[in-house]
């Protein structure tokens, strides 16, 4: 009783205990072998505190990968659209490897593997996720790809951006399998199809 009434429980602490002990059981067992009733309970909440503070797993894990993973992208789309004010216009190969280069450096981190992991699971599962960082949605990246091929419309600048994060979640994320990353495909190979894909006529 003593050790409660020495730390109160705020809001803010409960949900970032969540988050931390979420990420923490699901390195050790998996998406699929760690419950709702098992991250509630190993963060010494109560029973429904994952659902108060999040809705549902899935949101939970959501919450937990934008915050793990917006900074890996964050801070360099940051300086391309300082280097686009200044009149800069991208090539696509460049923008690709923005993309990939940071998940490439994630997979080979195996806390780095778990949250590809977790990201290519919950974004090719279909399910719908209200993201809060912009760097989550498409919007940012078809601008930039826009810019560098204006001949193309919103529309197919989003669909092959689309295919393009599916294709690399696929190969990085290894979404059916283990969270270890099996790299059949040189990574050369990969940026070539990538690069391809976004600059096809």
């Amino acid at each position: 009783m003593a050790d409660q009434a020495t730390e109160p429980v705020t809001t803010g602490s409960t949900r970032q205990r969540l988050l931390t002990v979420a990420e923490r059981l699901l390195l050790d067992a998996g998406y699929d072998h760690v419950s709702v009733r098992a991250i509630n309970a190993a963060a010494g909440a109560n029973p429904a505190a994952v659902h108060y503070h999040f809705g549902s797993k899935d949101a939970l894990v959501a919450a937990l990968l934008e915050e793990r993973l917006a900074p890996v992208w964050q801070d360099e789309l940051r300086r391309l659209e300082q280097r686009r004010r200044g009149g800069w216009v991208p090539t696509v190969a460049e923008l690709a490897d923005v993309v990939l280069t940071p998940l490439a450096d994630l997979a080979a981190d195996p806390v780095g593997a778990l949250r590809l992991h977790l990201l290519a699971r919950v974004v090719l599962s279909g399910r719908r996720l209200d993201w809060t960082s912009r760097w989550f949605s498409l919007a940012p990246w078809i601008d930039l790809l826009h810019l560098a091929r204006p001949d193309l419309s919103e529309r197919q600048a989003a669909h092959r951006w689309a295919l393009a994060f599916q294709l690399l979640l696929l190969h990085f994320g290894s979404p059916f399998g283990g969270t270890e990353h099996r790299p059949g495909v040189p990574t050369e190979s990969l940026r070539a199809f990538v690069v391809a894909g976004l600059d096809a006529p």
